[in-house]
């Protein structure tokens, strides 16, 4: 494989908080060589959500999935189910793809949120969910300006009102800090990933596919009209094939995905359970997911057993020597912006990788020159929704020719530097930070 990070960002050790709610369920190891219809490659969410909508309409399916259950960017992330997918604005999305692909995309955001809603109550997944739609918070008076101008634009792109909630107000609705304001877009919710994932597994499984652990795909290639998987020295032999990995993908499965991808690290800390005496304290009691207006944004919230989450962008590198910069930077964030929590024990702290795109969007779609090969990928840290309604959409694709919305169906470009564009990343962050000033 040909990934660009150190191989401990690839690794199976981890001390993600997840894992330890359960349930999990367990996949089968792959025995033998096999013939299907498709096989789809990596088991997050993406690729169960194709998984089971293929099965479902009576194509043999297998996931082959390189680690055990969840143990990638599906049981790692902040659990935040909400609208998202690109890192471009609205009026940008508007410019570059024209009004009607615009309203599509915004349409596609909403619909990604009631898909996994969907899939929670018709298939009684609990997922302990809770906050009514999300929060952002506006870290400077220029931002909490630029909200309430963007606030108007919300009704039209996505039908909904968000609510404004002025900078006096905000302790009395369990939201103190150093905010300015805030904005909540009642559209999404919170949820447990590992309590998801698992709920998608038994879906797939109910629905026909047959899903595989510890099943790194090492080669692909097309034979006799037919694609050829190589994984745990068995032939998985398929007239279609789903890459659905995400920020885990390596840049010679296949070569064309060479440079047309950038993972990137998240981290996360989590604290015990605070009483509710402390959570008064801290002015935080609220139950909403909310994130800041910084572009390098915090993201947080209080899960429902009292534990609080908090997580931002992660280190350049997986090195020890990085990892521990990360982690005092993500303590010192934390403390800053909850300085009555400084002494509060911190129980667990990991890391996972999303992914970007050269266009800052999405690609769900057929691999140009692949006959058979399709892929659904970059959801820039909103994989949750996102990331679950592309593989249902790529399915629908592959089974009936259901068009796929004109601005994630676009071709990725390639990064500049090749296999050293993490490169890109320190620049890129350097002039983040300046702008969240």
């Amino acid at each position: 494989m040909k990934r660009i990070y150190e191989p401990s960002a690839y690794s199976a050790e981890t001390d993600r908080y997840w894992a330890q709610t359960g349930p999990k369920s367990e996949w089968a190891k792959l025995g033998g060589d096999l013939d299907v219809d498709v096989a789809v490659v990596g088991g997050g969410f993406t690729g169960l959500n194709a998984a089971a909508t293929l099965a479902l309409g009576g194509a043999r399916t297998a996931v082959l999935d390189a680690m055990s259950p969840a143990w990638g960017a599906s049981g790692r992330n902040g659990g935040f189910c909400c609208l998202g997918g690109t890192k471009l604005s609205n009026s940008i999305i508007k410019s570059r793809f024209g009004a009607d692909a615009a309203a599509e995309w915004f349409q596609t955001q909403a619909h990604s949120v009631a898909h996994v809603r969907g899939l929670l109550d018709q298939h009684s997944i609990d997922a302990d969910t809770h906050s009514e739609g999300e929060t952002q918070l506006a870290h400077s008076r220029r931002a909490w300006k630029a909200m309430q101008t963007e606030a108007e634009h919300i009704y039209t792109d996505y039908g909904v009102s968000p609510v404004l909630i002025e900078q006096g107000d905000l302790a009395v609705q369990g939201l103190a800090g150093p905010w300015f304001g805030a904005m909540t877009t009642p559209l999404g919710f919170a949820l447990n990933p590992q309590k998801y994932h698992d709920g998608l597994a038994r879906y797939a499984v109910r629905s026909g596919a047959n899903l595989f652990g510890n099943a790194p795909v090492t080669d692909l290639k097309r034979e006799n009209g037919r694609w050829t998987l190589t994984a745990q020295d068995h032939k998985v032999t398929a007239g279609q094939v789903v890459l659905a990995t995400n920020g885990y993908s390596s840049d010679d499965l296949p070569n064309w995905l060479r440079a047309r991808y950038l993972p990137v690290q998240s981290s996360i800390i989590l604290t015990r359970v605070l009483s509710a005496k402390e959570q008064q304290a801290a002015g935080w009691w609220s139950s909403q997911m909310a994130y800041d207006s910084r572009h390098l944004l915090h993201y947080f919230r209080l899960l429902p057993d009292g534990r609080f989450l908090f997580g931002m962008r992660g280190g350049l590198s997986a090195s020890k020597r990085s990892q521990a910069r990360i982690s005092q930077k993500i303590r010192a964030d934390f403390q800053r912006l909850f300085p009555v929590w400084t002494n509060v024990d911190i129980t667990h702290e990991w890391s996972g990788l999303i992914c970007l795109m050269p266009r800052l969007m999405p690609f769900v779609g057929p691999v140009p020159g692949h006959s058979g090969l399709f892929a659904a990928m970059g959801f820039h840290g909103n994989g949750v929704a996102m990331g679950s309604f592309s593989g249902h959409l790529l399915a629908q694709h592959i089974l009936t020719g259901h068009q796929l919305p004109t601005a994630v169906s676009k071709t990725p470009s390639r990064f500049p530097l090749g296999r050293f564009r993490r490169c890109l990343l320190a620049p890129a962050y350097t002039m983040a930070g300046l702008l969240d000033r």
